[in-house]
């Protein structure tokens, strides 16, 4: 599991809290809780999943206040059972409420698609493939979701159209075929950068291994044709498996051998996990 750098995070909690705070700051907050007042909270999760984006979560009440302090128990990547409690702060009254939603909405979303990742992950941990993350991101949170598919177990994918070539039908059908394409990308792009195709049959992944590409992505293939596939490329390129992928159909995709399996909803449409801010003290 990587870490983000702050240089990445913060933009991304700057914008969410400039959001929320928008021209008068937290009217409820601060008509209510006397300047001097102090608290102590927890994050509890109330679900059982996978912690992700805890430092995204802490840099909100920082920037805040900076005098908010915060004691970590249950780190990125942790498993967690209904009622962990994963970090405890304390300071400011008002910064905290002041910062909770953004922290909260942030640490949620980011440990669900943590959660999501984890769950297909752990049913083909017996099978030599690893589940990978996609393009289909939230504008803005790509880097964060891409971290939180390592906290669940998960690979990354290409991090966007700038880290390598990626063929599919469409780009075949305007450069005339298979090898047209791939021909075209490669006199085109540097020599560290890899290629892969896109093919929707056996009959073109054929076509592809007289050309050659780093990796194939199998679409929408039956665990039958993945075997078979998987046959044909004999390890001349890496296997990618895709197309509306579940934790119950993952298992047949990945013991047919494939080298990864890569799922959209990780990112665009992961189920958040319900984590709450406890009130433990005040003053």
């Amino acid at each position: 599991m990587r870490s983000l750098p702050r240089i990445v995070l913060e933009p991304v909690v700057r914008t969410a809290l400039l959001e929320d705070l928008g021209r008068a700051g937290d009217l409820t907050t601060d008509s209510i809780v006397p300047a001097g007042a102090t608290a102590t909270v927890q994050l509890v999760s109330r679900d059982a999943g996978v912690v992700a984006g805890l430092p995204a979560a802490l840099l909100a009440w920082e920037l805040v206040d900076p005098t908010i302090a915060v004691e970590v128990h249950l780190p990125d990547g942790s498993r967690v059972a209904p009622g962990s409690v994963i970090a405890t702060a304390s300071g400011p009254a008002r910064g905290l409420l002041t910062g909770e939603r953004v922290a909260l909405n942030l640490l949620g979303h980011l440990s669900g698609v943590a959660t999501s990742t984890a769950a297909i992950a752990d049913v083909i941990a017996h099978t030599g493939a690893k589940v990978a993350d996609t393009r289909k991101t939230i504008p803005g949170l790509r880097a964060l979701q891409k971290y939180a598919v390592t906290c669940g177990g998960g690979s990354n994918h290409r991090f966007g159209l700038d880290d390598a070539v990626l063929i599919k039908d469409n780009h075949i059908a305007v450069a005339g075929g298979v090898r047209q394409a791939v021909e075209a990308a490669r006199a085109h792009i540097g020599h560290l950068v890899k290629v892969e195709v896109e093919v929707d049959s056996l009959s073109m992944l054929a076509e592809l291994l007289e050309v050659g590409a780093d990796v194939v992505l199998l679409d929408n293939f039956t665990p039958a044709q993945l075997r078979e596939a998987v046959t044909m490329v004999d390890g001349a390129m890496v296997t990618e498996a895709s197309g509306r992928i579940t934790p119950e159909t993952a298992v047949p995709i990945a013991e047919a051998g494939v080298d990864l399996i890569s799922v959209g909803w990780l990112t665009h449409s992961a189920r958040v996990l319900d984590i709450g801010l406890d009130h433990l003290s005040s003053t």
